[in-house]
C-alpha cells in the first residue's frame, strides 16, 4: 500500500513555511504570472528562488501553477518565465491550456507536467490522453465520484499519478471554469481574477418593481443557490488510498497561515496515523474533525465522491463562515525562558492562548506577562506584526508555530 503525497497549498512565502513546518510532503503555489490566484500574495523571482530552496532543505517538493487559460497576448514571455522555474528548481508545472503544456513541453522537457483540475478530465479516455502528451499527473475533475476515480486508476497506467482535492472550497461551476465573474465584474476567474460572485447574496426582483423583493429567501438574509460548502474527506482517508489516489491535495492559496498549519496537520496526522495502524486511524476521528472545525470554513461535505451532493448535503445555507479560533502570533525564536512572537491580533494579559504544534493537541498558554522588544511591560497587544515576548511555555514550542486564541 503506497503512502499518499499530501499536497498543501501555498498563497506566500509565510504559506509556504507554514506548511512545511506542519507535514506537508509538497507544497503549490504562483508565481508572478500565469496562475489561477491573482489575489494570493504569490511569489516573486527571489521569492521563488528562496522558497523552493527552504522546501528542498525539508525534503518537500515544489509544484508551480501555470494554469490559467490563456488568450494570444498571455503567450508572451511564457518561454523565459517557465525557463526560469526550471532554473529556480521547481519540480512540476501545474498547466492548465493545452498551448502553455505544449510549449512547456518544447521548453522545459525535463519538468514535471501536472494537468489542471481546470482542465476537466472526468473519463479515464482523457486521463491517457494527456498521459500520452507526457502528463505525470492529472488533478483530477472535482466532480468524479469515488468509484470513476477507482475506473480510471485501472484502465491507466501505474505510471499516471492521480491526484485529487481531498480539502477547502468547492466551487459552483464545473472543474471552477467559471464566466460569473467576468460577466458581474468584468474580472476573469479563468485567468485568475474571480471575485466569488457565488457566494453573494442574491434576491429575486421584476424589472418593473425596483425595490420590490420576492420572497424565495431559504434564510432571513437570502438564499445562496450557488453557495456550496466546504470539502471534506478526512474520515475517508483508506477509501482514497484504496482507489490508487497519489496525492492528496489541499484547496485554499488564499487563506492564512493558521488555515494552512491547521488543515495541513489534520491530514498530516490522519495519514500518518492510518499507515501505522487502521484501528488508531478510526479511534482517532473525532480529534481530527475538532482540530478542523477550529479554522474558517463553511458547512463541510464530501462533495461528489459518493454519487451527485444534494441540496442539503451540498449547498450552504448563508455566506457566512464557521470558526473557533483567531490567528494572533507566530513565534519567531526561543530565547532561553522567552518567547519572541511576532503579533497579528489583538491578545492581552490574562487570555489563554494555544500553540499550535505539529503533532498532537494544541498546547493551553494563559499570557502571565507581555513585554516590547525594549523590554516595557505591556497590558495587551493590538497592533499588527509587533514584535513581542512573552514567557516560555515549559514544552517545546518551534519558531514557525502559530497561536491561537478562543472567539
Amino acid at each position: 500500500m503506497r503512502k499518499p503525497e499530501l499536497l498543501a497549498p501555498a498563497g506566500g512565502p509565510e504559506a509556504l513555511y507554514t506548511a512545511v513546518l506542519y507535514g506537508a510532503d509538497a507544497v503549490y503555489l504562483g508565481g508572478s504570472r500565469y496562475g489561477l490566484r491573482a489575489k494570493a500574495r504569490n511569489f516573486d523571482r527571489e521569492q521563488m528562488r528562496q522558497s523552493i530552496a527552504f522546501a528542498h532543505s525539508h525534503g518537500v517538493k515544489v509544484h508551480v501553477a501555470v494554469n490559467i487559460l490563456a488568450h494570444n497576448e498571455h503567450l508572451e514571455g511564457l518561454e523565459e518565465y517557465l525557463k526560469e522555474l526550471e532554473a529556480d528548481g521547481a519540480d512540476a508545472l501545474i498547466v492548465a491550456d493545452a498551448g502553455i503544456f505544449q510549449i512547456a513541453r518544447e521548453t522545459t522537457p525535463g519538468m514535471e507536467i501536472h494537468l489542471s483540475t481546470q482542465a476537466s478530465a472526468t473519463n479515464y479516455r482523457t486521463f491517457r490522453f494527456w498521459h500520452e502528451q507526457g502528463a505525470k499527473r492529472i488533478v483530477a475533475a472535482r466532480e468524479l465520484s469515488l468509484e470513476e476515480l477507482r475506473q480510471i486508476r485501472r484502465q491507466c497506467d501505474e505510471d499516471l499519478d492521480l491526484e485529487v482535492f481531498v480539502h477547502g472550497a468547492m466551487c459552483i461551476s464545473i472543474s471552477g471554469r467559471c464566466l460569473l465573474s467576468n460577466y458581474m465584474a468584468a474580472r476573469d476567474a479563468n485567468l485568475g481574477a474571480c471575485v466569488h460572485p457565488c457566494r453573494w447574496k442574491y434576491r429575486l426582483v421584476e424589472e418593473t418593481r425596483p425595490g420590490e423583493y420576492y420572497p424565495i429567501a431559504e434564510g432571513e438574509e437570502g438564499t445562496y443557490i450557488m453557495n456550496s460548502k466546504d470539502l471534506c474527506m478526512i474520515e475517508h482517508i483508506p477509501e482514497l488510498i484504496e482507489a490508487g489516489i497519489h496525492s492528496f491535495k489541499i484547496e485554499g492559496r488564499m487563506k492564512t497561515p493558521l488555515y494552512v498549519a491547521m488543515v495541513t496537520k489534520a491530514y498530516r496526522e490522519a495519514i500518518d496515523d492510518y499507515m501505522k495502524d487502521p484501528a488508531l486511524y478510526q479511534e482517532k476521528k473525532p480529534y481530527y474533525l475538532n482540530l478542523l472545525s477550529q479554522v474558517s470554513h463553511r458547512g463541510y461535505s464530501t462533495g461528489f465522491y459518493f454519487g451527485h451532493p444534494d441540496e442539503k448535503s451540498q449547498v450552504y445555507p448563508s455566506s457566512e463562515y464557521m470558526k473557533q479560533m483567531n490567528f494572533v502570533a507566530k513565534v519567531l525564536e526561543r530565547r532561553e525562558e522567552e518567547l519572541v512572537i511576532e503579533q497579528r491580533n489583538k491578545f492581552s494579559v490574562g487570555d489563554t492562548l494555544y500553540f499550535l504544534t505539529p503533532q498532537g493537541e494544541p498546547l493551553p498558554y494563559r499570557v502571565e506577562e507581555i513585554r516590547q522588544e525594549d523590554g516595557t511591560a505591556r497590558e495587551s497587544a493590538n497592533h499588527a506584526r509587533e514584535i513581542l515576548r512573552i514567557p516560555a511555555p515549559q514544552a517545546e514550542v518551534l519558531p514557525g508555530c502559530i497561536v491561537m486564541r478562543p472567539i
